[in-house]
């Protein structure tokens, strides 16, 4: 009897979460789009711990309702919630295919650009400054009731 011992590396590790992370993002905002026939998700409560504590989006608040109606093919309605929500699914199948791929071939794709701090610094200073103008919006629309409604205190 033949024993094969293959142990595997932490980056092999690293690039399987990724994969599982990239399509539980795609699964989890499809199922939600299924389940939205009646187009509850507009009025629904947000699932976010810090909107739910706090009442205010956090960064990534509207994501998987813009991933929803992107897939719904509303494309206005996707970028209404948040900007890079269909970035974000471009991003993950393209994760998912360049990380399997890596697995398979044993070769590193795109690390210059996955790991370049200044790529990073800038979609940093655009997500820091994209939420901002959404916070003041944000407090422009809504009455501190609403925002206490959109929390877990009222």
């Amino acid at each position: 009897m033949i024993s094969i011992n293959y142990t595997i590396s932490t980056r092999e590790k690293r690039k399987i979460y990724g994969i599982i992370g990239a399509i539980l993002t795609l699964v989890i905002s499809f199922f939600f789009m299924l389940n939205n026939g009646d187009n509850h998700l507009e009025t629904a409560q947000s699932l976010c711990p810090f909107k739910m504590t706090t009442g205010f989006p956090c960064p990534g608040c509207g994501i998987t309702k813009s991933l929803v109606y992107f897939y719904q093919g509303d494309f206005y309605k996707s970028i209404s919630y948040h900007i890079l929500g269909p970035f974000v699914l471009l991003f993950s199948l393209i994760s998912v295919v360049v990380l399997t791929l890596e697995l398979f071939t044993k070769k590193e794709y795109f690390n210059a650009v996955l790991y370049n701090k200044k790529l990073a610094y800038i979609l940093g200073f655009f997500l820091l400054g994209y939420h901002v103008i959404r916070l003041i919006l944000f407090i422009q629309g809504n009455s501190l009731d609403s925002v206490l409604k959109a929390s877990i205190w009222m």
